[in-house]
């Protein structure tokens, strides 16, 4: 289906008003004020540009942009505690949002702590009441050449923006299949041990494939009802390979958990010589399609690969505002080397569609031509972020 109007009324926009980083990577203090229009972040390779939109990542649910583990985040001159703090307009008005982490004890893993409007909340969970975030980083370049676990760390990312409860339960299985793994390897495992673990891989794992099943029949739905022959991308046709994942669209969830404890308990034997559980959920691929050609996605060029995934993220960031009644804030980081100029002006222009507030990245100004005039801009240096 073709939209004749591919410019319907912006959606009212979630925004980081202010930004403030304590002992957060290269940043000993940062304070960073923005406005309505698009914030763009100027300065040199390894200025620390990047860590600033990290540092926004962790205002959403899960490990952030780069997937850091939490004591990687300090800045090293300090005492190993860090903070992000930020006030935030957003669903539920305007709030003050924080997280971080207490100066290490010896010996002992740090806990992150959150915080809305100062009072403590269980988990980063509670902040996507207030916003949701969504990037694109130059990390995601190879995704479609890279290996099926990636393809699930990116999809379970817009699964979580839509449904901020999915990183629990993809942990959750995590878990319970590394306690099976553990099983299988004693010389002689205990078989109600064994049940009553499969027993809880079976639940978390059709939950997980059912959210996921989910979230790429909404995308899908969107993509097509957003589709525009005139637009500097293609069309991405999204699918999942996984048995799991084809069932749950037309089966009862007690049915799919049953075959599947049934099919954990055949293969206890093979899973124990492998050292792993060799099917289910945690297996499973998410494969995207160059719509036009009838090719996938890693047998495109690498611009049309580049072009596709920024297709999908535009119409995943459609896709949550449509669901939550307001836009994401969208994180950009280098996109001047992931796009060329038409397509970047082409992804800049959609965003205002949106309404969206973004964070932007770069090294030259002058590839952003096409935000001349608009939003914000910050000259970055090592340490340091300060009105351009």
């Amino acid at each position: 289906m073709t939209r004749t109007d591919p410019s319907p009324s912006p959606a009212p926009r979630a925004r980081i008003r202010r930004l403030q980083l304590t002992n957060f990577r290269s940043y000993r203090r940062a304070d960073l004020h923005a406005g309505d229009g698009p914030v763009l972040l100027l300065g040199p390779n390894g200025a620390g540009k990047t860590n600033l939109l990290e540092a926004i990542s962790f205002l959403s649910p899960g490990r952030g942009l780069r997937r850091a583990m939490l004591e990687d985040v300090a800045n090293t001159d300090g005492d190993g505690s860090w903070a992000v703090a930020a006030e935030v307009e957003g669903a539920l008005g305007l709030a003050q949002l924080g997280t971080g982490i207490d100066a290490p004890a010896v010996d002992a893993s740090p806990a992150r702590r959150c915080r809305i409007d100062r009072e403590p909340v269980p988990s980063a969970t509670a902040f996507a009441d207030h916003l949701r975030v969504i990037w694109l980083v130059p990390e995601m370049d190879g995704l479609f050449l890279g290996p099926a676990a990636e393809r699930r760390r990116f999809l379970d990312r817009l699964v979580l923006a839509i449904d901020a409860t999915h990183g629990s339960r993809v942990n959750a299985l995590e878990r319970a299949l590394r306690s099976r793994n553990r099983l299988l390897e004693e010389p002689a495992p205990d078989p109600r041990w064994l049940d009553a673990i499969e027993h809880e891989v079976a639940e978390l794992a059709v939950a997980v494939a059912a959210a996921r099943t989910e979230a790429v029949s909404r995308l899908m739905r969107e993509i097509e009802s957003s589709r525009d022959a005139a637009s500097a991308f293609p069309t991405a046709s999204l699918s999942l390979e996984g048995w799991l994942e084809a069932d749950v669209a037309t089966r009862p969830a007690i049915e799919i958990e049953d075959r599947y404890r049934a099919s954990l308990r055949e293969a206890r034997p093979r899973d124990r010589a492998a050292g792993r559980t060799l099917e289910g959920p945690h297996l499973s691929d998410l494969v995207v399609t160059h719509a036009e050609k009838g090719i996938r996605a890693e047998r495109a060029s690498t611009g049309e690969r580049k072009a596709l995934l920024v297709g999908v993220v535009l119409s995943h960031a459609r896709l949550v505002a449509a669901m939550h009644g307001y836009a994401p804030v969208v994180l950009l980081d280098d996109v001047a080397a992931f796009l060329d100029e038409d397509r970047r002006a082409a992804l800049f222009a959609a965003l205002a569609r949106l309404g969206a507030q973004v964070w932007i990245t770069g090294v030259d100004a002058s590839a952003f031509a096409a935000l001349a005039g608009s939003g914000e801009r910050f000259r970055v240096s090592p340490g340091r972020v300060e009105p351009a």
